[in-house]
């Protein structure tokens, strides 16, 4: 059978499945059983890509993934993409991007997941409330320490994603921003606008979620 065509992340040596497999849902409304059976689809059809949040799943998406990566011994097999940036407190889920909760959804969600590292690490939202050079720097120290290989950022908009890479370069010695995530797809095609040409300009390669709009 064909196997699914591998893409290099942005202007980096990161080699991903074109087609990503996301876990919103897995730890809720898609439990462990079903989750195995979509991750054995998707490895088997020759997919890499796994996009996952310590967010999802009402906490414990990442527990679920974790517990599959080691039944199955697939953790070399995937290239494990996370993000941090949206927590839950108080019932609402609110944006922080301070470098102390960055760092501490990091070291969470190595735990739940069993692995020392993250293949890509990626901002989940844009914090205006926090200087833009603190959230840069929790990227960079996790790449300086070997926790995270890759570093991305998701849901920007085209000027902030220019500013995070111009911000994270000069922070890492000039090592550049492989990813932005965002919405695209023919229902939701508001990124050709900005966003897409930003993406292009700053040398990031897109990763669409919702790409069959929703």
């Amino acid at each position: 059978p064909r196997r699914m065509q591998v893409r290099r992340l942005g202007r980096s040596g990161l080699e991903v499945s074109r087609l990503g497999l996301g876990t919103m849902s897995w730890g809720a409304a898609v439990d462990e059983y079903v989750a195995e059976e979509q991750l054995a689809t998707f490895v088997d059809a020759g997919g890499t890509l796994l996009d996952t949040a310590p967010i999802y799943g009402d906490g414990l998406c990442e527990q679920v993934i974790g517990s599959l990566l080691a039944k199955h011994s697939l953790r070399d097999r995937v290239v494990l993409a996370g993000k941090a940036g949206v927590v839950r407190r108080g019932g609402q889920v609110v944006t922080d991007g301070s470098l102390r909760s960055l760092l501490a959804q990091l070291d969470q969600s190595l735990k739940d997941l069993g692995t020392d590292h993250l293949d890509l690490w990626q901002i989940h939202r844009w914090d205006s409330t926090v200087p833009l050079d603190e959230t840069m720097a929790a990227l960079d120290q996790s790449v300086r320490s070997g926790r995270v290989r890759y570093a991305g950022i998701s849901n920007f908009a085209g000027w902030q994603t220019v500013a995070a890479q111009d911000s994270y370069v000069r922070l890492g010695g000039g090592v550049p921003l492989v990813s932005t995530q965002i919405e695209y797809s023919l229902v939701h095609r508001e990124p050709e606008i900005e966003t897409l040409p930003a993406a292009a300009h700053a040398g990031v390669g897109v990763l669409a979620w919702s790409p069959l709009g929703r």
